[in-house]
């Protein structure tokens, strides 16, 4: 006959090797994704070259521009890891208010990179004018909605969190949007330099 004290041990292994699984699937998601923006820099790098007459990085990003973006995504992780640390002491209100800072950040992110796209449709370059800016839309507007779905993965977590308290099902949730948070970061670094950077040289 098992006692509860073994029952609650029981179940506290079960549900954490759970979490590991799911924590370690998570990881593998992340490596698919790292193929697929290993994949769009190696395109980007081949074609960044082939405009056709049309405009060339220099004339399509702007390096003062694209800092402020990189601050806010630097930032923003910055304050994601303020929320995480509240996970683990217990207090939701501040997780809640981190989250809510973070949103706003990447939210702050997303409608300069649409106003980046807006500027340069209005020019009238598209992803059709030449190869290069159909690799440069592409590769910035898939990180583009990678924030997106993180965004919108903050709201739902919030949501739950408004009704619920920090269960260990709501930390392992929280400690995989960590994961992506912090992977998008690294990933804006090396669109920063390889992007931003070289068009700045290239300017120069």
């Amino acid at each position: 006959m098992t006692t509860p004290a073994f029952n609650t041990t029981i179940h506290h292994i079960q549900h954490h090797d759970a979490s590991s699984k799911v924590i370690f699937g998570f990881w593998i998601y992340i490596l698919t994704d790292c193929i697929l923006f290993a994949s769009l820099f190696a395109t980007y790098i081949v074609l960044y070259n082939n405009t056709y007459g049309g405009p060339g990085i220099a004339q399509v990003t702007s390096l003062p521009y694209g800092l402020i973006q990189t601050l806010i995504i630097i930032f923003s992780t910055l304050t994601f890891g303020f929320g995480f640390a509240a996970i683990y002491r217990g207090n939701r209100n501040q997780v809640m208010f981190w989250l809510v800072i973070t949103f706003l950040l990447g939210l702050a992110f997303l409608g300069m990179e649409q106003q980046q796209f807006a500027h340069l449709l209005h020019q009238g370059y598209s992803w059709q004018t030449s190869a290069f800016l159909t690799v440069f839309f592409s590769l910035i507007g898939i990180y583009g909605l990678h924030i997106l779905v993180a965004l919108l993965w903050i709201i739902i977590l919030m949501i739950q969190l408004s009704s619920q308290n920090l269960t260990s099902m709501m930390k392992t949730r929280l400690t995989c949007l960590s994961l992506f948070w912090n992977f998008l970061n690294i990933v804006w670094v090396f669109i920063f330099t390889i992007v931003y950077l070289m068009g700045a040289i290239q300017h120069v």
